[in-house]
């Protein structure tokens, strides 16, 4: 009796030395289990990757492979096939010669689908061999048009419509912005802007940037930490984007030589969304800058943030003592505020009053008091610490030392029996001491009061999708300081991951943030070293010795469990 298909590829994986027989054991055994295909199981289980089983079916059925990243689909061919029927075959339409038309398939042996292509389409089938994910792939990037895409589409449509309700003049781009308001017929521009913040929402973006220039508005959208270019706006549109725009966050409209701030809310997909709004005068017009907060993906429970065991415990140790102070630093974007906002969580209770003073207050607590700062009405960070501490608060927020004047209120709470928390400029946390000296703070107040510094960054998460294993190079091992690293940890690094890039993460290699800290305590040693004013460097090096580890450390921790990279980490930390 002749072997089936299945029998043949199964012996060819095994004759080739791709498939052991206990993996076709455990394989056959899981099938057995919970069905499903055999192709499947063995590739989801690792067992045999796809294009080790795709070179073992084209040898076995004589049917060539293809790789579809290295190919050219032409959109008419593309067009000759329906998505749906693409998507449920899982097959793509490659090229047209004739009365004959090439689809790759994963399967290519699924007659049911051939015949239904035929029917429909009335030519002759020709089938080749390729992945299943580098089918899924061509399907999102010819059927799917991406974010820039649908960007650039919907400029070409409305653009008509958009230019003949703005026309602007060179007075009108200095003097007279209302005029320039009214002009615009608004809801052409009313889309636009919609457009703009709802892909923000949808692309997972933080932040976005309208940038004037020369001939064109460009528009970027940071997400996960990295910014992405879109289709420009045309520069004739520029003026009326930033009046409505304006106009949303209750802005000066008619003021261009002098930079603002504001904010908005929104509904975006069922979701509520707040918009800070930056906006900056510059020679090609006012640039704006968007933070968005969109407050269904803020996760504000501090075990879910990503932190270290041994920074956690520090975390929670600190933050549940009567009073002193924690101080979160690190550059702007790198999650300081959210970080504090989920120790307030972590505190809070109905015997305890928390009160923020912050400029402007990122998200609403349930049940703590936030206070805006407003600097140009007087109410700057330390008038509303003086006024605060006349509250009887047990706990203290502050958005960010930034004088003198609030870190001395703020060091003076602490000192009387209120546990502070706030933010700082610096790049590391041992950084922080020496920032706070250079402010005019005394070592001996520093030492009496600070209970941890905490300085983090985001790293980009590999995506779990495509996620693979590499072996590390004794070069890079050096460039990295493995060795010395893993005599401190006392561990071996055998294997490193990265993201090879997929439809799921958008061919980046990955997806999400999570965060890299070095949690720093002042012990009797540290603190008798910040008195005689010793190198920021001596500091760090004596907290290392004490057991903290830095950001670079901290980052190979999660590179060697495989949730960041290492060109991840080579971006974001320095040696």
């Amino acid at each position: 009796m002749s072997k089936s298909l299945k029998e043949e590829l199964v012996q060819i994986l095994i004759d080739t030395k791709l498939l052991s027989q206990e993996q076709l054991d455990e394989a056959l055994k899981i099938q057995k289990e919970k069905k499903g295909k055999l192709r499947d199981i063995l590739i989801t289980n690792k067992f045999v990757n796809q294009d080790d089983l795709m070179a073992a079916l084209s040898q076995k059925l004589g049917i060539p492979p293809i790789s579809l990243k290295k190919v050219r689909i032409n959109k008419d061919v593309v067009s000759l096939i329906p998505e749906d029927l693409a998507r449920r075959y899982i097959f793509m339409p490659v090229s047209k010669i004739g009365n004959t038309l090439t689809i790759a398939m994963a399967d290519p042996l699924n007659v049911f689908a051939i015949d239904d292509i035929k029917t429909l389409t009335k030519f002759t089938i020709q089938p080749i061999i390729s992945t299943e994910d580098e089918i899924m792939s061509a399907l999102d990037k010819y059927y799917e048009p991406a974010a820039a895409d649908k960007f650039d589409s919907f400029l070409k449509e409305n653009e008509t419509a958009l230019l003949k309700n703005v026309k602007v003049t060179k007075e009108d781009v200095v003097h007279d912005a209302e005029a320039l308001l009214e002009k615009m017929g608004e809801k052409p521009v009313v889309r636009l802007t919609n457009f703009i913040l709802t892909e923000a929402v949808n692309r997972g973006a933080s932040d976005v940037l309208i940038e004037p220039q020369e001939k064109k508005t460009s528009v970027r959208y940071r997400i996960d930490g990295i910014l992405e270019d879109s289709p420009p706006v045309p520069k004739s549109l520029h003026n009326a984007l930033v009046s409505r725009i304006k106009v949303m966050s209750n802005l000066n409209i008619s003021e261009h030589r002098l930079p603002q701030d504001g904010r908005f809310k929104a509904k975006v997909s069922k979701r509520d969304v707040d918009y800070r709004v930056s906006v900056l005068p510059s020679i090609f017009g006012e640039k704006i800058a968007l933070r968005v907060l969109d407050k269904s993906t803020a996760s504000l429970e501090i075990d879910k943030l990503g932190f270290e065991d041994d920074a956690l415990e520090k975390i929670k140790s600190n933050a549940l003592k009567p009073h002193g102070m924690i101080i979160a630093c690190g550059p702007t974007g790198c999650g300081k505020t959210t970080t504090l906002y989920s120790i307030l969580q972590f505190i809070d209770k109905p015997t305890k009053n928390l009160v923020t003073v912050e400029d402007p207050v990122e998200y609403e607590l349930y049940g703590i008091n936030q206070v805006t700062s407003l600097p140009e009405s007087g109410l700057t960070f330390a008038s509303a610490l003086r006024s605060i501490l006349r509250q009887d608060p047990d706990v203290i927020m502050v958005g960010e030392i930034r004088d003198f004047e609030t870190v001395d209120v703020a060091i003076k709470s602490a000192l009387t029996g209120h546990l502070v928390l706030s933010t700082l400029h610096t790049t590391s946390a041992a950084g922080s001491v020496i920032r706070l000296v250079d402010m005019g703070v005394e070592p001996f107040l520093i030492t009496s009061s600070c209970l941890l510094f905490l300085a983090q960054r985001l790293v980009r998460k590999i995506c779990p999708e495509c996620k693979e294993s590499y072996k590390v190079t004794e070069a890079m091992r050096k460039d990295l300081g493995l060795v010395e690293f893993e005599k401190k940890m006392n561990i071996t690094i055998g294997e490193f991951f990265k993201g090879k890039g997929c439809p799921n993460c958008k061919n980046t290699g990955y997806k999400g943030r999570t965060v890299i800290s070095e949690a720093f305590i002042l012990s009797p040693t540290i603190k008798d070293m910040i008195i005689k004013k010793e190198a920021e460097s001596l500091i760090a090096e004596q907290a290392r010795k004490e057991g903290m580890h830095n950001l670079r450390e901290n980052s190979l921790l999660k590179a060697m469990r495989g949730i960041t990279s290492l060109e991840e980490i080579l971006r974001v930390t320095v040696d």
